[in-house]
């Protein structure tokens, strides 16, 4: 299980997680069901997927199936997890997990659980790939930069691209902090176990959900501009339902854009 360094995207080495009780938090954060699938990704030296078998072994028939882009960290892993694999209940994957198709591997909607340590540099990446997937999972459990996680959990009180299209699709909550010397080598940044519960497009359910995110991209088009101002831009003068007219884009409710997005449409 491995970090990424920060900064602009670049990757620049790896960080193994040294500190195990992590591994174990995020595991517990993750309600298994019977015969449902955990999808790890990136399991570097596999110390969460020792944590995420222990937890598929207490729901009858749960399974592991484990992505690895790294060929010499897949042999290690094929030599650590040979037992489990052989009883079927790790499934080991050499791929990059942006090529992963959960179709491929017949898990439907709601049938599956994501676990991850996500390179920092794809975090966002992974995250849009799977919650707007066509065979969504049920729940994800990720160890991400701890700012990201703040910024989806709107802990400022201000909303965000990110924030917002997460929440239209699940619920996010923090479930513990992770500090940068539980890595070794530490990278520059602190860490956060985010949990991603109830994952669906119910949301949608009365809501185009490509227009929904043309006016959530328009509506945040200029940070210091007025919601207004960003919406007349492409949208002209529009009365805005329930919403003060000189309110900025990072203070408006996820129901709230729901009704702007009606109005418009």
């Amino acid at each position: 299980m491995r970090k990424k360094r920060s900064g602009r995207g670049a990757r620049l080495g790896q960080h193994f997680l040294t500190g195990l009780w992590a591994a174990k938090k995020l595991a517990e954060a993750i309600a298994v069901l019977p015969s449902e699938t955990i999808l790890e990704i990136g399991p570097g030296k596999g110390a969460l997927t020792k944590e995420l078998l222990a937890l598929a072994g207490q729901a009858t028939g749960a399974h592991v199936v484990a992505i690895e882009k790294d060929e010499a960290l897949v042999e290690q892993l094929q030599k650590t997890f040979a037992r489990e694999i052989t009883d079927e209940k790790l499934t080991l994957v050499h791929q990059d997990i942006r090529d992963f198709e959960p179709a491929t591997w017949n898990l439907a909607p709601g049938t599956y659980i994501v676990a991850a340590n996500i390179p920092y540099y794809i975090t966002g990446e992974i995250i849009r790939k799977f919650l707007t997937a066509d065979m969504q999972p049920r729940e994800m459990a990720l160890l991400v930069q701890k700012e990201v996680a703040d910024r989806i959990i709107a802990r400022n009180g201000k909303e965000s691209l990110l924030s917002l299209s997460v929440k239209a699709y699940g619920a996010p909550k923090i479930v513990a902090n992770v500090s940068r010397g539980n890595f070794s080598p530490p990278p520059s940044v602190d860490s956060a176990i985010l949990l991603i519960e109830n994952i669906s497009r119910s949301f949608f359910a009365d809501l185009d959900e490509e227009k929904f995110f043309e006016v959530l991209h328009t509506g945040f088009g200029s940070k210091r501009k007025q919601l207004s101002g960003n919406l007349k831009k492409k949208f002209g003068d529009i009365a805005l339902p329930d919403v003060p007219k000189n309110i900025r884009a990072e203070d408006v409710a996820l129901d709230q854009w729901k009704k702007i997005v009606q109005q418009l449409f």
